[in-house]
């Protein structure tokens, strides 16, 4: 299957406002919706104008940006919503509605037949408006699919741009997103929209599986940040299919997505993690003798992505016990040493008994380094290791 025609709808500015920790003023909002659209992603999805009367002015005045990405903002299914979403001028409405029998019981108490009705009326509203819309069942995965097959292609009947499966609460398994998707695919003719929560860890894989079985759209926000544990993060998902083929995500600029996190992990008061996909600060760290000899030979052999391609570098680690000489000779060359072979190898078995003696930094290793440069005697390179 081919996975070259995809969007990105980029979710930070309507999911990420639902992260508990979220509370992005309009200025923030314009930051993060302009370096997302310097990055390149298709679409930028705003928080429903009905949220409250900032929202609504968030709504405009972002859609009045001139930017290159669409502009969507996301509503309910009813009437009322669909004309105040258009009023603000974006360029697309999603839509979505819950279909699951405990959204049906304990929130808005239709049933399938009355939430085809009203999905009707609403879509072919935004439809004569001229909008980009989008029609989406909430809670997706604890639908009976028959149920939601049934929606789908009524709306799909009236010409609707898009249908979206959500994951709400992040329960499928990629299994069942590739097959719930390619029976959609096989039935409709409207792309296909999927927006996957991470509760089980499962985001990335779950949005993976459903472009490999047909899906044009998927849902990020930038560090995945969202509802309770959030959506499939940019990030991840750019690493996912970089690993698969650099080529896909080649219309994006790459680079940015470490600003992105930078800017939005401050407004929201978190750290990125240690292993966060292309931006953990251990992304690119290699500390194993085995490994770092292997790298610095031919960085594919333990490294999918490449950190250059992203603005980043590699980081070789020495300063431990289970360096080898290789990293060792490696530090010296950075620092402008002239050191052979078994100067190295000495030293490196220095290291790794210092090491062995209590936690190394690396102004440690480089302080050995340049003693032996300056051709200290023996007895003084073990006092000065030893001493550390």
């Amino acid at each position: 299957m081919s996975l070259e025609n995809f969007s990105i709808i980029e979710s930070t500015l309507r999911e990420g406002e639902q992260f508990v920790n979220a509370f992005f003023s309009t200025a923030e909002k314009i930051q993060i919706a302009t370096l997302l659209d310097a990055f390149g992603v298709e679409y930028l999805e705003l928080t429903s104008p009905l949220a409250s009367p900032e929202s609504y002015n968030d709504c405009v005045t972002i859609a009045g940006l001139g930017l290159n990405a669409r502009i969507l903002t996301h509503t309910r299914c009813t009437l009322e919503d669909a004309k105040k979403a258009v009023d603000t001028g974006v360029d697309g409405v999603d839509v979505v509605i819950g279909t699951s029998s405990y959204l049906r019981d304990f929130s808005h108490g239709k049933s399938i037949d009355q939430i085809i009705e009203l999905a009707q009326v609403v879509v072919e509203f935004l439809l004569s408006q001229g909008v980009e819309t989008r029609f989406s069942t909430e809670d997706s995965l604890r639908s009976d699919s028959g149920d939601i097959l049934r929606v789908y292609q009524a709306v799909d009947a009236l010409g609707v741009d898009r249908v979206g499966i959500a994951d709400t609460v992040g329960v499928g398994t990629p299994q069942q997103i590739y097959a719930l998707v390619k029976n959609l695919r096989s039935t409709i003719k409207a792309d296909i929209e999927f927006h996957g929560h991470n509760d089980s860890g499962c985001a990335i894989a779950n949005a993976y599986a459903a472009l490999e079985a047909g899906a044009t759209h998927i849902d990020t926000a930038v560090l995945g940040i969202g509802e309770r544990n959030g959506i499939t993060p940019l990030g991840g998902l750019v690493a996912r299919l970089y690993a698969t083929d650099p080529a896909l995500v080649k219309k994006y600029h790459l680079p940015l997505i470490r600003n992105l996190d930078s800017m939005v992990a401050r407004m929201v008061g978190v750290d990125i993690p240690f292993n966060n996909y292309i931006t953990g600060f251990a992304s690119f760290a290699h500390k194993a003798g085995i490994h770092a000899k292997a790298v610095l030979n031919n960085p594919s052999t333990y490294e999918i992505l490449k950190p250059e391609d992203f603005g980043l570098t590699r980081y070789i680690h020495v300063a431990h016990r289970l360096t080898g000489w290789n990293a060792v000779k490696n530090r010296a060359e950075q620092l402008g040493l002239d050191l052979d072979d078994g100067q190295l190898k000495y030293l490196t078995e220095k290291i790794k008994a210092a090491a062995d003696s209590g936690r190394l930094t690396l102004d440690d290793v480089d302080s050995l380094l340049y003693t032996a440069a300056n051709h200290h005697s023996e007895n003084g390179l073990e006092t000065a290791v030893y001493s550390m």
